[in-house]
Formats: structure tokens, C-alpha cells, sequence
């Protein structure tokens, strides 16, 4: 497997997979010029990655996000939901300030769109 370590910028997340606990970690401000080309490698090693997994937890905590970035989400979470029908156990952990309710309420509608645990937790 592939390591995943995208260091953070002023517009870009920290990206980082804990192998030792199969947590994939996107952490920041997500801005980037072009979100498409930044979340294309990361969606790419998702796919690849958890052909060999059984377990992975999404640590999500974006204190912002355009709609771009918001897009890239959605697909990053359709990988994951296509993983979890064929059996990989799933889980996002959604992290979120609580000084910013729309953080929470996009929270709340992306856990929608999954049929695998989504927790919603304060940033502390």
C-alpha cells in the first residue's frame, strides 16, 4: 500500500494515512485553486487502497470548505460508501467548531448521503 502525506498550505488540508490504525486524516482549510486536480490523487488512492483494507475511518476536520472542495467531499464519500457495500467496515468521524453551525449542518447533510457510521463531534 501507498503512503498518503499531503502537508497542509494556506488553501490545502493536511491529508495523512495512519497505517498503524487505518485512519485517513483531511485536517485544515480547504481553498485550493482547482480542487479537482488537488482531491484527484487522494480519490485515486482511496480506490486503489481499499481493494486491500478491511476497515478505514475518515477523520474529517475542514473548518472550511468552498463548494468545490465540497464536491470532492461527496466523491471521497462515495468511495467509501461503494467500499462499505462490498464490505470494508467505513466510519467518518466529522469534526467541526462549534463556532460554525453551517459545519454542522453540512455535516448533518452529508451523513445522509451514507448508510455507514457518521459522528459528529466538536473540535476540542
Amino acid at each position: 500500500m501507498e503512503p498518503l502525506d499531503i502537508l497542509p498550505t494556506s488553501s490545502t488540508p493536511l491529508i495523512n494515512f495512519e497505517q498503524t490504525t487505518n485512519t485517513l486524516k483531511i485536517i485544515g482549510e480547504s481553498y485550493p485553486e482547482n480542487s479537482f486536480d488537488f482531491y484527484a490523487p487522494v480519490v485515486n488512492w482511496l480506490k486503489t487502497t481499499l481493494l486491500e483494507l478491511q476497515d478505514i475511518t475518515l477523520d474529517f476536520a475542514v473548518t472550511y470548505m468552498n463548494s468545490s472542495s465540497t464536491k470532492c467531499a461527496f466523491d471521497i464519500f462515495d468511495v467509501l460508501e461503494d467500499a462499505s457495500m462490498r464490505g470494508v467496515k467505513c466510519n467518518i468521524i466529522w469534526r467541526y467548531d462549534k463556532e460554525n453551525p453551517r459545519s454542522y449542518e453540512m455535516a448533518e447533510d452529508f451523513r445522509e448521503e451514507v448508510s455507514f457510521p457518521f459522528d459528529i463531534e466538536v473540535i476540542v
